[in-house]
């Protein structure tokens, strides 16, 4: 809203017509909210260490993760501020989808924040059960999934990548389809978010990319020259990917290793959740499984391994799940890990942007 007030003075200041363009609007919602974490985040982590929340460690987990406990976690309560800020001060405010995505950055943040009281409060460290987090991650993603389908502007046919001729239309099908992506996309995030500065780095990586096309799915012309679907509307959400992508490093400067700061459920859940209405609301929903490549498969990871483990009385696939514990439990050291989980969603984002064309 910010810039509304701005560029209403655009005929008495030439310059300023530059507060139109999408592109930097988006620049500004990044820098806004990386330097907004940078001088915050401290304060915040002393004030978190005050009120002693800090992070619990099972007992059954890597051994060497005992020495992280009780530091400061819920880092998610200075992430999610910070992007809502950037996003309502340089996005445009009559854009449904940009409202959409808040709406959901907010709830999805509220009950990741119910899981990380809980955990804390109660002697048994035990957060929301796990029916209960289903069930209000799928009733907040229904909501969004019915909005958008009854959105004018909006359709229910599928993209599918590298085939440009194919695209099912899925009807009232397709609002369980965006269900599944959106809490799925929330849970596979919070299960990556497991070592130091190991989820919110490729989570950054992750949005930038959905900058990239979002801003294409809202440019008509691009739109049509690439083939892909044109969301009118989608570009802005540029703006509050930028807003992530400049929120995510700054909070990665506290959470690098060693971290001085954890993101909790109330982050992990949150951006989850809406890097799975981004990929909705423009029609990248299985360009998703490729961008967010590395969280599908530390999903997958837990699910093969319970599944394995029920099957055989008691075998295991790998020496711990998700799989990055697996790596540690063989011996890499933690930023090793993590540096190189990093470099693999780079090389798959890159991937990803070969869909744009490869079609």
């Amino acid at each position: 809203m910010l810039y509304k007030l701005i560029y209403l003075f655009h005929t008495d200041i030439s310059w300023l017509n530059v507060f139109r363009y999408i592109t930097f609007r988006t620049i500004l919602s990044a820098l806004t909210a990386l330097v907004i974490s940078l001088f915050v985040g401290g304060w915040v982590i002393e004030r978190l260490r005050a009120m002693q929340i800090g992070q619990y460690i099972r007992d059954d987990g890597p051994p060497n993760h005992k020495a992280k406990e009780g530091t400061p976690t819920m880092g998610g309560c200075l992430i999610i501020p910070v992007v809502v800020f950037s996003t309502v001060c340089w996005a445009e405010p009559r854009n449904l989808y940009v409202w959409v995505v808040l709406f959901v950055i907010l709830s999805f943040g509220l009950i990741g924040f119910m899981d990380d009281y809980l955990k804390i409060s109660r002697k048994d460290n035990r957060g929301l059960s796990v029916k209960a987090k289903f069930a209000l991650q799928i009733l907040a993603a229904l909501i969004v999934a019915v909005a958008l389908y009854l959105y004018p502007g909006f359709d229910s046919y599928l993209n599918l990548p590298f085939f440009k001729k194919i695209s099912p239309h899925m009807g009232l099908g397709y609002i369980p389809f965006a269900v599944f992506i959106i809490v799925g996309a929330s849970n596979a995030v919070n299960l990556t978010d497991g070592l130091d500065g190991l989820a919110i780095g490729p989570v950054t990586i992750a949005f930038a990319s959905y900058l990239v096309f979002a801003y294409l799915a809202g440019h008509v012309k691009i739109a049509n020259y690439l083939q892909i679907p044109y969301v009118a509307g989608s570009g802005e959400i540029s703006v509050l990917c930028g807003a992530v992508v400049g929120a995510g490093l700054g909070f990665l400067w506290y959470n690098a290793y060693p971290a001085e700061i954890f993101m909790g459920d109330v982050g992990s859940l949150s951006l989850g959740a809406v890097l799975g209405t981004v990929a909705v609301i423009t029609k990248q929903e299985f360009v998703l499984a490729l961008v967010g490549g590395l969280f599908v498969v530390e999903a997958l990871s837990v699910i093969f391994q319970v599944a394995y483990f029920k099957l055989t009385g008691g075998e295991r696939i790998f020496r711990m799940a998700p799989m990055h514990h697996h790596f540690e439990l063989k011996g890499w050291p933690e930023p090793k890990v993590i540096v190189r989980f990093w470099i693999i969603a780079i090389i798959l984002a890159l991937l990803s942007f070969g869909t744009l064309k490869l079609r």
